[in-house]
């Protein structure tokens, strides 16, 4: 069952429940998906649905960040509310061992040994957490773990 297909079917199931915030932000999603199909001119794959999503989670998480930075708590909590819904439609986010596993291994493989390989690294990296983990959380542990080496 393709991504838009839920997403139709939680739109009607928040209307009859009258779940505002719900239905405006499945709402939001379901026209991220939709303009992105228009782009391409065909219907999208399990990857680019999770790459549409990927993308309105890490808007939500920027306006989190700012919201906060510039102390308007009521912006803030709205958001919050908007990321624990994308969520829901996200994959199972990697714990941060699971995380610094990977790139443990990638650093392995490229064979980096300073933090000059990082993006060599993150480039091994960012497929296999595609969706699964924050670019910002793995961009931390490579550095980190580069700095190790």
């Amino acid at each position: 069952m393709s991504l838009l297909t839920i997403l139709n079917d939680d739109i009607k199931a928040a209307m009859k429940s009258k779940d505002k915030e719900t239905l405006s932000v499945l709402r939001m999603l379901k026209a991220a998906i939709q303009n992105e199909q228009i782009k391409t001119g065909r219907d999208l794959n399990g990857e680019e649905e999770l790459t549409v999503l990927s993308r309105e989670m890490k808007q939500r998480r920027d306006s989190l960040s700012e919201f906060e930075n510039a102390e308007r708590d009521d912006l803030a909590d709205k958001v919050k509310i908007e990321i624990a819904i994308v969520e829901k439609y996200m994959p199972k986010q990697l714990s941060d061992e699971e995380i610094r596993q990977i790139v443990q291994t990638a650093i392995d493989q490229t064979e980096a040994s300073s933090s000059k390989e990082f993006g060599k690294v993150m480039s091994a990296v960012m497929p296999k957490v595609k969706g699964k983990a924050d670019g910002n959380q793995v961009n931390a542990i490579v550095k980190e773990l580069l700095q190790e080496n």
